[in-house]
């Protein structure tokens, strides 16, 4: 797989989940995808390691139950054979509360024959959980 197909991969794989159109996000997704959300699943449950396209589908359903996605803005990607690496600022808003969350993620994909088999997130979750939460956390 060459960059600039990489980089369409992504580009098709962030516009359908933006749009909510999971029946495209799991059609770019591995069937034995290896899935990591970095972030403490007691706040968000969602979060952790999954493993397949079913699991990562539960935890993108669960993403939605509990947020909706507000913004989502990819600052740069920089795309490494069948990899990619992308900062974004992303935008949510918690639905049990109304309160809006604003933070910067990075991502880091990794496909194979066309589908996304690798994906590790971070972002500053202590300020993330803060939000959440909707109140400073202090030692």
């Amino acid at each position: 797989m060459v960059g600039s197909d990489t980089r369409e991969l992504v580009g098709a794989m962030y516009a359908a989940y933006a749009r909510s159109d999971f029946e495209t996000v799991a059609a770019l997704i591995h069937p034995d995808i290896d899935w990591m959300i970095y972030s403490p699943m007691t706040v968000f449950p969602f979060a952790g390691h999954r493993r397949g396209r079913v699991e990562v589908l539960k935890a993108m359903a669960g993403i939605a139950e509990s947020y909706r996605l507000d913004s989502y803005v990819t600052e740069w990607i920089i795309v490494d054979g069948d990899s990619a690496a992308l900062m974004s600022d992303a935008g949510f808003v918690q639905r049990a509360t109304n309160r809006s969350l604003r933070f910067r993620l990075a991502d880091f994909l990794r496909f194979k024959d066309g589908q996304l088999v690798g994906f590790r997130e971070f972002a500053n979750t202590f300020d993330v959980v803060e939000q959440a939460l909707g109140r400073e956390l202090t030692f």
